[in-house]
């Protein structure tokens, strides 16, 4: 009887592309875990999104044995943790529609959440210029005169100044490319936005605005949505920095290796350097407990709110197991904005020091991680010997 209510049901989400759907409702109730996980590593390996990301150099692999595997290994722990397979099984979805929510909606959330992550100011531009675009009057859609409203995803889509003549000619992006470096560099603005005020403007909408001007006007032709957004932000000051290694693989055997062995120039410090460098670790270490003083004025010397700056230090901070703001809020039974009030007292007071060098800045860290996992531990000694 449940098997005729499946068929009755229209499929949700289902799209054209998938050539191949697999037995989720068979595997989920069998708990064949080999099986969820091959049908997860397919969805992974054929996702437009997945492979445009690896191909931009965005997903970090260990050699193309292991490649997306990470990837697919996140995506099984992020429906597991949701309990998504039991809510597929208790909804009844057919194993198109699970396919589709799998594909469409949890991987996309998955890798949008890792690029915002890892790439937060070129993730922030690229939301910023996609919205003028469609939104100002400024601009106008090209890809869409002839053929009606045509459906397509916004990176392919097509637009150009609202003045243009809807038939003007179009130039390819090797031509364009040259044109765009005819626009001058936009100068940073530093002014401080966001919630909690840690992140920098960057440019301001009117300027933005200005500058997709000035880069069409330049290409002189309809841009895609992907290349006008990689156009705009080459003339901005982004900033998402990120390590690279400076030499190849430990094996060595793989094609994505480096191929030119570098030597670094040595830049070790000299005794007198050294000397200094040690002297500067060492009253860094004193500025921990200057640094503790100002965050318990910072509420008054109120032993409870004290405690709670503490505990947002640690696990915002110095935790090696971190976790987001909603996490720590929920594990401390406090507000989210109350943890972001507390972040902004920390960080007020984290860039009032002034370190000369890196060793006193990690010397400072060290001292400080050890001294507030005491005051931690002895707050949870103190808590048992009441509750007993």
């Amino acid at each position: 009887m449940s098997a005729i209510k499946q068929e009755e049901r229209s499929p949700r989400m289902v799209t054209n592309r998938q050539l191949r759907v697999g037995k989720w409702i068979e595997s989920l109730k069998t708990s064949d875990v080999n099986q969820i996980w091959a049908d997860l590593h397919r969805i992974v390996s054929s996702h437009p999104l997945v492979r445009a990301s690896k191909s931009a150099g965005l997903l970090v692999e260990e050699g193309r044995q292991n490649a997306y595997t990470d990837l697919t290994q996140e995506l099984f722990v992020a429906l597991l943790s949701k309990e998504r397979f039991q809510h597929y099984l208790d909804t009844e979805m057919t194993n198109p529609e699970i396919e589709a929510e799998i594909s469409q909606i949890e991987l996309t959330n998955l890798l949008t959440a890792e690029l915002r992550k890892r790439y937060p100011e070129s993730y922030r531009l690229a939301r910023r210029i996609s919205t003028l675009i469609q939104t100002s009057k400024t601009f106008k859609r090209f890809d869409n005169i002839e053929g009606g409203d045509a459906h397509r995803r916004l990176a392919d889509r097509t637009y150009g100044l609202a003045e243009w003549n809807p038939r003007k000619s179009r130039r390819n992006h090797q031509e364009m490319e040259p044109r765009v470096q005819t626009v001058p560099f936009q100068s940073r603005d530093t002014r401080m936005v966001g919630c909690t005020g840690d992140a920098q403007i960057v440019i301001s909408n009117p300027d933005l605005e200005a500058l997709i001007i000035r880069v069409l006007k330049a290409c002189d032709s309809p841009v895609d949505v992907r290349s006008l957004r990689s156009f705009v932000m080459s003339r901005l000051p982004v900033m998402d920095i990120y390590l690279v290694p400076i030499g190849g693989g430990d094996d060595g055997n793989s094609e994505d290796d480096f191929k030119t062995d570098y030597d670094p120039v040595d830049n070790r410090e000299n005794p007198e350097q050294d000397l200094l460098r040690r002297e500067a670790e060492t009253i860094a270490v004193s500025y921990v407990e200057n640094f503790l003083t100002n965050l318990n004025k910072s509420v008054r010397g109120k032993v409870k709110q004290y405690n709670r700056m503490v505990s947002v230090l640690w696990h915002c901070y110095l935790s090696s197991n971190s976790g987001t703001q909603l996490e720590v809020a929920a594990m401390l039974g406090v507000s989210d904005s109350l943890v972001s009030d507390y972040r902004r007292r920390i960080e007020t007071h984290l860039q009032e020091l002034s370190f000369t060098g890196v060793g006193e800045a990690r010397q400072f860290e060290q001292a400080l991680k050890k001294k507030v996992r005491r005051i931690i531990t002895e707050n949870k000694e103190e808590i048992a010997v009441i509750s007993k």
